[in-house]
């Protein structure tokens, strides 16, 4: 066991407010932790106080430690100034999810926070927190004292000092008279509790007094409104947990020892018989998952699980293992670990269909001794065996706690007397909540670890941001580069001549790095003379010891030592770098309309949750075969689920077309704008031939994906659908069959959910810091290849090709279908503006008098009142909201094959698609498809000309390229000008619009002169050679 501390660094404050009366402040910092209250020391006069002090706190829960808060209260020290209370400058609330390990700890600068309206507030304060976990020590056993001789009668020996210092001082005695046979109990006995030497009475009938409150408590208690009251002073043993009932105190409950009695004696604190209520402990902010499974069917099992085994024999059986049959099912036990027992602690469960078709349950042990024989193995030996009634075994249903097993009687073993030794079991009948479900050996899957449920963390990525600033001393070269390498990741600096021996750089090169962290970062000084590339040196840095930031803030930066490739000890020059963790950004390793979590590396950053998400994995249906097995198609079928750093696998239903899982999961949700991704895929893990483990394990197929936005989706609704199951191959879309799943979410706060939708996307550095588009390009590419490679190295592990089509890696690809589908969105997103066009063309050509008219009064009305315009704006787009909530989904939208054009791409285009790079095409296919590319190319640059000839034409108006075309526009500017001045605005507007919605009797069919006049307009394509 050990004991944990949250440890609270207090570096520094900055641009605090004065409070004093003279422009300063003398501020003090008090943090208060579950119970146990801190106060820094004052630091007088100065509105950017340094305190560098380290406060620590004991955790008395460290399991329940996700529902503590800690708070730190800056104020100005009434004792100094000429102010005389204690006036607030900042508090800070932070959950102890924002807590890391020793180690992860990061400076931060927290704004400062107000308590109410009415404080004004402003400044920041420098915090590092985090917990250290300590060993306790093992107690020193002390030899008892030895007993005083049997013939010496001694009375009752003293209380040692430690007990007479741990014991409360007896009550003054009142020699003068004896006491009343009922006195009330005086206020000072509340306080000091009876001492040991007073023997209780025969018959005890105590008065029932209040039982006195421990002095921890008594000493300090925090006031309700730190906002009006000024925080106590700091005095001795302010710093003890206060909390009742987090921490066994003996002193809380008196005792009394009688000198011949061994009985403790428990004073209550009332007369009340009624059970008091307490504030537990135990809650963690309603983030508690749901144990019962209630989104999903439920599936009783009958649960066996094998524990060990005792007495099988002298000598002791070479190999044996159990077998349960029950219903013609058999299963068995592993090899046994042989200690002083033989042990399995294994798992095994049946389904409720199989049992009902029995009466009993059979457990044996055999013996499967090793045989020198060459004609084949030895006979396996009956060693006894236990049999079980069906209707007898008991049920359990969490969270009941799990069922003990117990030692049964093996017999009709092969032994004289039948009875060959004892098996630890334990029998019950349960459901998929069971906590040993997901271990559990299934009878409706294959025998291997591959095919159980299992989930799964990603490693915590981090981007490693090496800036290469100079290097000295280094030998003669043309053309040096520094290049950087972390497993895979190769970066290079740009190339830079030497001058006396100093180069200089200022380049920022950034990797990924996942944690724990494995590799080294190699920087090599390299330099290239013409093709020909030479070392000049090398240098490895450990990762572990590189500083860790979660804002803006420059790092201090080091001078490295340069050696020989791969000799130690060798100086070759120096590099001047600057290495840190952005831990402020959030490392993407899918795209940002698919992502599923936008929080930063830094768990300090991290805002609370907003809800929980619930996912039922319910079973497919009508799934397609993938392999053959005897001559017959089969799937072994199982899905995967991803939302955040958790993934999810269930497990594997071998040989089914209509597998049923009846899984649920549940993920925190700290962004609504963030989407779940459900695959499934077909196993081929299971057929691995362990006789020959280099050979390779064929792809796991894909069957189908589903992906559901959480926005979708309303608080507290359960979506029960199937949702279809296709595929894109390169002979067309292929539906797979269907997956029926079941999700809900639920809030926790409605305000906090409506605060997430104007919050930046990103954590703030990406904004004070961004990143180029082509390299986020890259730097998902790279964390997409570390979180494979991670999950790949589980067991089961989670194979590669299956995180990556999860994470979407390949959908950067060319492919002519989705350029036609992304234009035909374009088209969708711009139909509505040429709708708008062609009704008002419809308007001007009086195709319906009635609408004409209408708009002739509405356009007079809005510019005779222009402030009736924006709120009619809006007006519109409130009622056409309306009018579309009648076609709101009624349930979380799907992968569109129609939007895709999947359904409708040709061959060719999709064997493009499909095609790698480099390509494996025969050359004549490579040639048709370069010319397709260049007419479509050319297309575009067509269209890009006509877009910047009209851009140049509008320039031309103000430039002289025509002198009479400029000196006609300017000429009506200053005419425009002038009759502006002159009439009203109103008057102008009004002939304006009369003038454009004339009736079609009065309009020449004839272009307008002012489109004339533009087209006319010199531009520079005759220049573009």
């Amino acid at each position: 066991m050990a004991t944990r501390k949250l440890v609270v660094e207090i570096i520094d404050a900055q641009q605090l407010l004065p409070k004093d009366g003279t422009g300063t402040s003398s501020p003090y910092v008090v943090a208060d932790f579950d119970g146990q209250r801190k106060k820094t020391r004052t630091v007088h006069r100065d509105l950017n106080p340094k305190w560098n002090e380290v406060l620590e706190f004991h955790v008395s829960r460290p399991k329940n430690m996700a529902g503590e808060v800690l708070e730190i209260d800056v104020y100005h020290d009434k004792h100094l100034g000429p102010t005389r209370r204690n006036n607030f400058l900042g508090r800070l609330r932070l959950d102890s999810g924002q807590f890391v390990r020793k180690g992860e700890e990061a400076l931060i600068y927290y704004p400062l926070e107000r308590k109410s309206l009415l404080n004004w507030v402003q400044g920041e304060i420098g915090l590092k927190i985090y917990y250290v976990d300590e060993p306790i020590p093992a107690p020193v056993e002390e030899q008892p004292p030895p007993p005083p001789p049997a013939e010496e009668q001694q009375p009752p020996p003293p209380a040692s000092a430690e007990e007479q210092s741990a014991a409360p001082p007896p009550p003054p005695l009142q020699a003068e008279a004896p006491p009343p046979p009922e006195p009330p109990l005086p206020e000072s006995a509340s306080e000091n509790p009876p001492g040991p030497q007073s023997p209780p009475e025969t018959n005890p009938a105590p008065e029932n007094p209040p039982p006195p409150p421990p002095p921890e408590t008594a000493t300090q208690q925090p006031t309700a409104n730190a906002s009006a009251d000024p925080p106590p002073e700091p005095i001795p043993g302010e710093n003890a947990p206060t909390n009742y009932g987090r921490e066994s105190n003996t002193s809380a409950i008196p005792m009394q020892y009688g000198p011949h009695l061994r009985q403790r004696i428990f004073t209550p604190a009332t007369p009340d018989v009624y059970p008091r209520e307490i504030a537990t402990s135990y809650t963690d902010g309603g983030q508690r998952e749901r144990s019962s499974f209630d989104l999903v069917d439920k599936m009783e099992y009958l649960f066996v699980r094998v524990v060990k085994a005792r007495c099988l024999g002298d000598p002791q059986p070479a190999a044996p293992f159990v077998k349960i049959e029950v219903s013609g099912r058999t299963a068995r036990c592993g090899p046994a670990r042989k200690m002083a027992t033989c042990e399995w602690e294994e798992t095994f469960a049946f389904g409720r269909e199989i049992a009902a078709s029995a009466s009993t349950l059979e457990v044996s042990v055999w013996d499967s001794p090793e045989s020198s024989n060459s004609e084949g193995s030895a006979p396996e030996v009956f060693l006894g065996g236990v049999c079980f009634d069906l209707l007898e075994i008991p049920t359990r249903v969490p969270p009941d706690s799990p069922l003990a097993p117990q030692w049964y009687r093996l017999e009709g073993g092969e032994s004289p007397t039948g009875v060959s030794g004892d098996v630890m079991l334990a029998v019950w009948f349960g459901t998929q909540a069971d906590e040993s479900f997901p271990e559990a050996w299934y009878s409706d899957t294959a025998v291997g670890a591959s095919c159980r449920s299992k989930v799964y963390i990603s490693p915590k990525l981090w981007y490693l941001r090496t800036t290469v600033i100079e290097a000295q001393d280094l030998p003669h070269g043309t053309g040096i580069c520094v290049r950087a390498q972390l497993g895979f990741q190769i970066l290079k600096t740009r190339k830079s001549t030497t001058r006396n021996g100093s180069l200089s750089w200022n380049e920022d090169l950034v990797l990924v790095a996942a944690e724990p962290f494995e590799e080294q970062l190699a920087l090599t000084v390299e330099s290239f003379a013409g093709k020909d590339s030479s070392v000049l040196g090398q240098v490895l840095v450990p990762l572990t010891g590189i500083e860790r930031r979660v804002d803006n803030r420059l790092v201090a930066s080091r001078w490295l030592d340069v050696g020989e490739s791969g000799q130690a000890g060798t100086y070759q020059g120096r590099l001047h770098v600057r290495l840190c963790f952005d831990g402020g950004y959030h490392v993407m390793d899918e795209w940002t309309h698919l992502s599923s979590d936008f929080r930063p590396t830094a768990k300090q950053l991290w805002r609370p949750a907003v809800g929980k998400l619930e996912l039922g994995i319910l079973g497919g249906r009508n799934l397609l075969p993938m392999k053959t097995k005897n001559g017959k198609g089969s799937t072994d079928a199982y899905c995967v689920a991803k939302y955040g750093e958790k993934w999810v696998r269930t497990r594997t239903m071998t040989d089914s077309l209509n597998p049923v899982w009846n899984e649920q999961y549940t993920w925190q949700v700290y962004d609504p704008c963030t989407t779940l991704t459900v695959s499934v895929f077909d196993n081929w893990q299971i057929y691995a031939d362990v006789a020959e483990p280099e050979k390779r394990v064929k792809p796991e197929c894909r069957i189908g994906k589903v992906r559901i936005r959480v926005s979708a989706l309303e608080s507290g609704k359960v979506y029960k659908n199937s949702y279809p199951l296709m595929l894109l191959l390169p002979p067309g879309l292929k539906r797979m069959g269907e997956l029926d799943l079941a999700v809900r979410f639920s809030r926790i706060s409605e305000l906090e959910v409506l605060h997430a939708y104007v919050q930046p996307l990103l954590p703030p550095m990406h904004y004070t810091r961004p990143m180029g588009i082509t390299q986020q390009e890259a730097l998902r590419n790279v964390a997409a290849r570390i979180v494979a490679q991670r999950l790949a190295r589980a067991e089961p592990p989670l194979r590669r090709e299956a995180v990556l089509y999860m994470l979407e890696a390949d959908a950067h690809a060319w492919s002519i279908r989705r350029t036609r589908a992304n234009w035909y969105r374009i088209v969708n997103v711009l139909s509505p503006a040429v709708d708008v066009l062609r009704w008002t063309d419809d308007v001007r050509r009086w195709r319906n008098p009635a609408t004409s008219m209408l708009v002739h009064f509405l356009a007079v009305l809005l510019v005779c009142f222009p402030e009736l315009i924006v709120p009619t704006l809006f007006c519109y787009v409130f009622f056409l909201g309306t009018w579309n909530y009648k076609y709101k989904p009624r349930s979380p939208p799907q992968i569109d094959a129609k939007l895709s054009l999947a359904d409708v791409a040709e061959g060719d285009d999709l064997d493009e698609e499909f095609d790698p790079i480099p390509s494996v095409r025969p050359p004549e296919v490579v040639r048709a498809r370069y010319d397709r590319l260049r007419l479509l190319a050319a297309r575009v640059q067509t269209v890009l000309g006509d877009l910047a000839a009209q851009g140049e034409r509008v320039q031309a108006l103000v430039c002289w390229r025509d002198p009479r075309a400029t000196g006609i526009f300017l000429g009506m500017c200053f005419l425009a000008a002038a009759v502006l001045y002159l009439v009203p605005l109103k008057v102008v507007a009004i002939a304006f619009v009369f003038y454009c919605l004339r009736h079609p009797m009065f309009r020449d069919p004839m272009p307008a002169p002012v489109l004339s006049f533009l087209r006319r307009l010199p531009s520079l394509s005759e220049r573009v050679v």
